[in-house]
């Protein structure tokens, strides 16, 4: 049996209550090397908030966490970390390969031929004003900031937001390249499409809690299938009530709604009793019957 990878990121209660509630609750989290995470949730669900726990941008409320065995905020730390914000904020008047060369100075000065690689993947002009770029462009030009230097820990908080769809597949090699190095990834993202394609977990955070944490090959294999049939006449909702891989059923006169995770038989079935004039069947991808889990009520909801 293998010795265990070792903790990254290793969260312990960490919590940060804002003013208004909001923020991160009783995070307890374990990251191993070389693993690339999956932080899933909507706007405001505390994904930005635990990334700068992370970096020491801002501090817990209670609770602690290590960083590369190291407590957050630590210059060793900083420089072994390749960190994106949600927003990309460069506003120098220099050229994007002035700011480039100054960020590579500040870190050694190694990485010239490596930053010109990255820029040209992600289709970056680099003669360009940083303070013209679009907001894709700053978000291409804070991956190659974060990549540049090839940290052992890449925290990215919505890396694709903006990306032209050669763009999106560059990124999705970066991280996968990143990977095979042995690199460690951290990748927030509203919609759970963006980080499934890499991930090997995935955590769903819901108002600053973690309320999932599955892996990525075992959850691709759990998709139940949505299901609307609509009636001629108002049905009982006994007469479904119960049916084997039924769940989530939803009954709003002669409207029905549920998710079959098995054979629809038993659906068919119960439904046939009845004149049926509708039926509608939709196949979730993986990573929208995850969110669906944990967030969406089938069909608008429940009567």
């Amino acid at each position: 049996m293998g010795t265990p990878a070792r903790a990254v990121i290793a969260a312990d209660h960490l919590t940060k209550q804002f003013a208004d509630g909001r923020g991160v609750h009783d995070l307890c989290l374990t990251v191993p090397a070389g693993e690339v995470f999956g932080l899933l949730g909507p706007s405001g669900a505390g994904k930005s908030t635990t990334l700068r726990l992370l970096l020491d941008l801002i501090r817990p409320t209670a609770g602690r966490v290590t960083v590369l065995g190291e407590a957050p905020g630590s210059a060793t730390m900083r420089a072994r970390v390749g960190y994106l914000p949600a927003d990309v904020l460069f506003e120098s008047r220099e050229s994007v390969s002035s700011l480039l060369r100054g960020l590579d100075r500040a870190r050694g000065g190694r990485n010239t031929a490596r930053w010109r690689t990255l820029a040209d993947r992600l289709g970056l002009d680099t003669g360009r004003r940083v303070r013209s770029l679009t907001p894709a462009n700053r978000r291409r030009l804070g991956l190659v900031a974060a990549f540049m230097h090839d940290p052992e820990l890449l925290l990215l908080d919505e890396p694709a937001a903006g990306l032209d769809p050669t763009g999106r597949h560059e990124l999705v090699t970066l991280i996968r390249d990143a990977r095979e190095r042995g690199r460690t990834v951290v990748l927030c993202a509203r919609q759970a499409t963006e980080a499934w394609q890499v991930a090997d977990r995935v955590g769903v955070l819901h108002e600053g809690r973690l309320v999932g944490l599955e892996r990525v090959a075992r959850a691709a294999h759990r998709p139940a299938r949505r299901v609307q049939v609509h009636f001629a006449e108002p049905v009982p909702r006994a007469d479904f009530f119960g049916l084997p891989g039924v769940t989530d059923l939803g009954l709003d006169g002669r409207v029905l709604w549920c998710a079959v995770d098995g054979p629809l038989d038993p659906l068919i079935k119960a439904a046939a009793r009845h004149t049926v004039t509708d039926m509608i069947i939709t196949e979730p991808t993986p990573s929208e019957a995850l969110i669906d889990r944990y967030y969406a009520p089938p069909f608008g909801g429940r009567p």
